[in-house]
């Protein structure tokens, strides 16, 4: 299959501190890859770097076009969207109004009215909700509506970071089934940060793990799992 991201080389630094120290991977159109490793290990830096919010050096690659150096706004056009960690809601706006930002974009109107329609389809609780100001939807709902703005670009890669923090077990096992649809219907790729590594990999076709800014380990998730080092790190067995 058609690389659809690659990383060569990339290191990044908030400041005088390095961060990233040469991070290496691809990963395939139509696919989940997984981050896996210890908190500071760089992982969200690595999906900053990709969207272009930290000043990075070496090569990155979207689609065979050279991304680095490029402004954040440019990279979303090409068809990146990023869901930050902490979910990025914009609280005193109404539901309906977050995913139409998503869209901002986007000049053709009649599409993203469908989009609209097909994201309610996937989170109808969000529809039940979309005139209700954000700040007062719940954790689960607003990284629901969170991943709903970045589908709402029309993305063909997604970047998750920590989706599931601070969700209750149940709120997480449906996310994940939806974002596990939303790959098969919509060939959107993901590119999945997650300290659930158990869930990850369950999800995820590929894992990277990634300790102090470099990449040591690449493979499939089946293979993870069975990774003697990976299970006592990751996977707690």
């Amino acid at each position: 299959m058609t690389a659809l991201l690659e990383l060569s080389g990339v290191q990044a630094a908030y400041g005088a501190t390095r961060a990233l120290h040469g991070i290496d991977f691809a990963m395939e159109e139509n696919s989940i890859t997984a981050l896996l490793g210890a908190n500071g290990a760089g992982k969200t830096t690595t999906l900053r770097a990709i969207c272009g919010m930290v000043r990075t050096e070496g090569a990155i690659r979207f689609a065979g076009q050279p991304i680095h150096g490029r402004r954040t706004e440019h990279i979303a056009r090409l068809g990146i969207a990023h869901v930050p960690d902490g979910r990025g809601t914009f609280l005193h706006l109404t539901t309906e109004e977050n995913l139409r930002l998503g869209a901002y974009v986007r000049k053709d109107r009649a599409a993203v009215a469908r989009d609209l329609e097909r994201v309610y389809g996937y989170f109808p609780r969000l529809k039940e909700r979309s005139h209700q100001q954000a700040g007062t939807l719940s954790g689960g709902e607003q990284q629901m509506l969170a991943v709903s703005r970045a589908l709402m670009l029309a993305p063909k890669l997604m970047l998750l970071d920590e989706p599931s923090f601070g969700l209750a077990p149940l709120v997480v096992k449906e996310l994940f089934g939806i974002l596990r649809a939303i790959n098969a219907e919509q060939h959107v790729s993901m590119l999945l940060v997650e300290q659930n590594a158990a869930m990850a990999l369950d999800l995820a076709d590929r894992a990277c793990v990634i300790e102090t800014g470099r990449v040591v380990l690449t493979g499939s998730a089946d293979e993870m799992k069975k990774d003697d080092a990976v299970r006592r790190a990751y996977l707690g067995y």
